[in-house]
């Protein structure tokens, strides 16, 4: 009764917020795309799928070929989970629905680390058809390699919705990389992805998502994050690819004493491609610290870096960055960042720089027998390049080769 009670209230919300207007960013008219899709075929061996669907999965950092490196797989298409592995003991992977069958106790979580009236993508996710990953890390487990999921949108002009729930168990550790794609057929689509995260004391989350789109998709993220006392939320966050329109502000609560929040973002807008993003911390308890990091890089499009950090408990700690850099075109790079100090004891800074390429850096690099294409290629590496504490090497490894791969379209 409790679970039929609760999604109906959130139901009645959600009807409630189909009207609000975008809250930041472009308002995407849902009216335009198509909300449901064909369930597809579920996939025991995803590495047969075809060349170019595992291409797209690929440049997101998503491995098919070999399992081995991996604790877990998902994989959801448009509506469908199409693939769905766990290989460590200790480590829960499934979709959304099929978890919400398996655990009664699981409703409790929906809807508490991002509001269902939160505007109307989160609406639209809660009262459409809808899929998503579960992953769980079960007390005192931690994974030994990664596990990836893959979100992809296939079918065009669909709406894909989203709500993925992750839940790290008391002192454990859950590494996660993410992938969200299209097909490379270039139709428009509309990504929606409502991802709730649970921190319980002592546990730690590295999570890695790298964005591979195309020029006429629109994608609204909604994430929370909850952390409890001494836990840890890493999030790191790639995006090097066009993309129509992206707007995403996540928003972490450190709700328990010492838990730590850092967000790393690097983002590239290619011409024609509309950037809005943010992190925001509310530390909530007494010797909590979040770090903020962006690199942000214009090739002719717009990129909006938000950034808000709160304290509102003694002995709490929080730093803000973000650095642009314009390359060429006409791109526009608009750095946000906002403090709010409640009491006395907190320590917040904020840094923030927007440029271009010092030409005595170019100068002083072709001195010592670079091209120019070399030497800006050798700059523009190093300012994508943060230093990521806690990330496992294997990730760390990962996010330096997407943005490797991804020099050429840069320059």
């Amino acid at each position: 009764m409790r679970k039929i009670e609760s999604s109906k209230v959130s139901k009645e919300k959600a009807r409630a917020a189909l009207s609000k207007p975008a809250p930041l960013g472009e308002d995407i008219d849902l009216d335009k795309y198509a909300h449901s899709a064909d369930e597809l075929p579920y996939q025991d061996d995803p590495s047969q799928l075809p060349v170019e669907t595992r291409e797209q999965m690929t440049q997101a950092g998503v491995t098919l070929d070999d399992s081995s490196q991996r604790s877990g797989t998902i994989i959801q298409m448009d509506h469908s989970i199409i693939h769905s592995l766990a290989s460590q003991e200790g480590i829960e992977v499934m979709g959304t629905n099929q978890a919400l069958e398996k655990y009664d106790w699981l409703s409790d979580y929906l809807w508490k680390a991002v509001a269902v009236d939160s505007d109307k993508y989160t609406a639209h996710v809660e009262l459409n058809q809808s899929n998503g990953y579960f992953i769980r890390a079960l007390p005192g487990n931690k994974t030994t390699y990664p596990v990836q999921a893959c979100l992809y949108l296939a079918r065009g002009k669909l709406a894909q919705n989203v709500h993925n729930i992750i839940i790290a168990e008391e002192g454990s550790e859950l590494h996660i990389i993410t992938g969200c794609t299209t097909s490379p057929k270039g139709e428009p689509g509309l990504h929606l992805g409502v991802s709730e995260f649970y921190i319980k004391p002592g546990a730690k989350v590295s999570f890695t998502m790298i964005h591979n789109w195309t020029p006429e998709i629109a994608v609204r993220p909604r994430t929370g994050i909850i952390v409890e006392e001494n836990g840890l939320f890493l999030s790191n966050y790639v995006i090097m690819k066009p993309v129509r329109s992206l707007q995403t502000n996540p928003l972490a609560r450190c709700v328990g004493d010492n838990a730590v929040v850092r967000f790393n973002s690097i983002l590239v807008a290619p011409p024609g491609s509309t950037m809005d993003l943010g992190s925001r911390v509310i530390l909530d308890a007494e010797g909590a610290r979040t770090e903020i990091i962006s690199r942000a890089i214009t090739t002719g499009g717009d990129i909006i870096a938000r950034g808000y950090i709160e304290g509102n408990a003694p002995e709490v700690k929080g730093h803000l960055e973000c650095r642009g850099l314009i390359l060429k075109g006409e791109g526009i790079i608009q750095a946000i960042p906002e403090l709010k100090g409640t009491l006395a004891g907190i320590d917040l800074s904020h840094e923030a720089a927007v440029g271009k390429i010092a030409e005595e850096e170019v100068e002083y690099l072709m001195m010592r027998g670079l091209t120019r294409d070399e030497a800006t290629a050798t700059i523009v590496r190093g300012f994508l390049r943060v230093d990521i504490e806690g990330l496992p090497p294997q990730l760390s490894l990962e996010l330096q080769r997407a943005v490797k791969a991804s020099e050429k379209d840069i320059m």
